[in-house]
């Protein structure tokens, strides 16, 4: 088993690139079956996000499992091998172990320790479990990451020192609305509906809804975005968690508009159940541009394949607008056009304004950098642990294959002595010589086999089993291991492919 983990992120490829490259749908379906059809790789889990595109997998050699992944990413996405080499990095063995982690932690995140990630990395094991592509290695792998994750959120003040990508993207947005707050809506106590898609939370469909726990709260009138009206594009997670925050923030109007017009409906139903001081209703999705005359803020994440606004479409829509119009596009490929940055009054935050702001922010607070040192800690911790049970499982066929030599021997010299030992000899006394060898066998053998599980948990551990391997003549060599994989995963520069794409009929 040997972990890879190869991708392009936030922090090593332009977003215009990220959206080329990312995995969604039937593409995502072919290219991960490809990979796992291939000789190189046993198993494939995506994580395929609006911040990056990576794949994990169990290969039976770096170069070899390089070379395969890179060649049919190249080849399913249409980005050649020169392009992704000058932004693709590479993670082997524990350094991919440990990269998973500090994703699955918000570490490698825009926003420092937002949770979402958590959740779709739980996603993209999900999908690898039903459609085949996770095995048992990825399997540990992804549910280890899941605990590592839970453990960060938990046992730290993570959720405090960084927030989601939804609130960090209309911190950057509020910038450019002008909007006067109301002192006069009052505050409201939230409770989550049963079933809501915002909250995450379902409850009995026939329990009294004052019985419902009310979990959340909100101060709407010190909220940034009191009084402004709202235009959310689809209605998928990332579309509920905005709805949901705007509301939390004070919005006074949410329009949700989705290509599905139930899901939407159940989202707006949900913020009017939850929020008092929110009217949210629906539109067809066809005519959401005829709603950006009546808005203050567009907020877009569909995860659709083209642009939903066009430039001439808002041009058409907003024509002799007067106030000033923000667009927030959190979508990977992109669902606004970039092109409405050219309309007066008109602003656009996209992904990759969000990297730049993020990239320019001072991580200086001093709650944050204390979560992030105790984060950092249990992710070097786990990766520890990891290692060691993958280790110890791993010499477990070797302490085996020791086993089942010796037993084999013994049994052989217990035939050849059984030939020679008198005809009248009971059978309890032949029984008693047997239990004899057996147990002489098991107990030489006892402390090596312990020893070498000990051994092969520490660092450069495997070279014990290696060694008991040839003593023993037990199996063939190691597989292959990279020449120097070091060098590339540890300080996770961009690496060129190994060889060129072969032409597919």
């Amino acid at each position: 088993m040997s972990v890879l983990a190869l991708g392009l992120s936030h922090r090593s490829s332009p977003v215009a690139l990220l959206e080329r490259v990312a995995l969604n749908g039937q593409t995502r379906a072919n290219a991960v079956g490809e990979m796992v059809g291939s000789d190189a790789v046993n198993e494939v889990m995506v994580v395929s996000t609006c911040n990056r595109t990576e794949v994990y997998a169990d290969v039976v050699g770096y170069h070899a499992g390089v070379a395969a992944i890179t060649e049919l990413l190249s080849w399913h996405t249409g980005v050649t091998l020169g392009e992704l080499s000058e932004h693709l990095y590479v993670h082997y063995e524990d350094s991919a172990v440990q990269h998973l982690f500090s994703v699955t932690c918000g570490l490698d995140s825009m926003v420092v320790g937002e949770g979402q990630i958590l959740g779709q990395v739980r996603d993209s094991l999900k999908e690898g479990q039903e459609t085949g592509s996770v095995g048992r290695v990825l399997n540990d792998l992804g549910q280890r990451a899941l605990r590592v994750g839970k453990r960060a959120h938990t046992e730290t003040h993570l959720d405090h020192a960084g927030a989601d990508m939804v609130s960090f993207g209309l911190t950057v947005a509020a910038r450019g609305l002008s909007v006067t707050p109301n002192p006069g809506i009052p505050a409201a106590d939230v409770t989550p509906p049963a079933g809501c898609p915002m909250s995450g939370q379902g409850a009995p469909a026939d329990q009294d809804p004052a019985e419902r726990p009310r979990t959340l709260s909100a101060d709407l009138p010190a909220g940034p975005l009191t009084g402004t009206r709202v235009l959310v594009l689809g209605a998928g997670s990332m579309s509920a968690l905005s709805a949901n925050t705007v509301a939390r923030q004070g919005a006074g109007t949410v329009i949700v508009a989705n290509r599905t017009h139930e899901r939407a409906a159940r989202l707006a139903e949900c913020l009017n159940e939850a929020y008092d001081t929110v009217h949210a209703s629906t539109v067809p999705f066809a005519e959401a541009a005829d709603t950006l005359d009546e808005v203050d803020l567009v907020i877009s994440c569909t995860g659709a394949q083209g642009l939903v606004l066009t430039a001439d479409a808002v041009a058409a829509a907003t024509e002799g607008r007067a106030r000033p119009l923000v667009f927030l596009d959190l979508a990977l490929p992109r669902d606004i056009d970039p092109a409405v940055r050219d309309r007066p009054g008109i602003r656009l935050v996209d992904i990759e304004d969000l990297r730049q702001a993020a990239a320019t922010g001072a991580d200086t607070e001093g709650g944050r950098s204390n979560a992030l040192l105790l984060v950092r800690g249990i992710v070097d911790e786990e990766v520890n642990e990891f290692r060691s049970v993958r280790r110890a499982n791993e010499v477990a066929p070797t302490v085996v294959a020791l086993r089942a030599q010796a037993r084999d021997v013994v049994e052989s010299e217990l035939s050849r002595l059984h030939g020679r030992l008198p005809d009248d000899l009971d059978e309890r006394t032949r029984e008693e010589i047997g239990r004899a060898m057996r147990r002489v066998a098991d107990k030489l053998l006892h402390r090596p086999t312990v020893r070498v599980k000990e051994l092969a948990a520490a660092p450069d551990g495997e070279s014990y089993e290696a060694a008991l391997r040839e003593l023993f003549d037990l199996e063939p060599q190691s597989p292959e291991s990279p020449e120097s994989p070091q060098t590339v995963a540890d300080q996770g520069r961009p690496v060129a492919a190994a060889r060129p794409a072969q032409e597919k009929a």
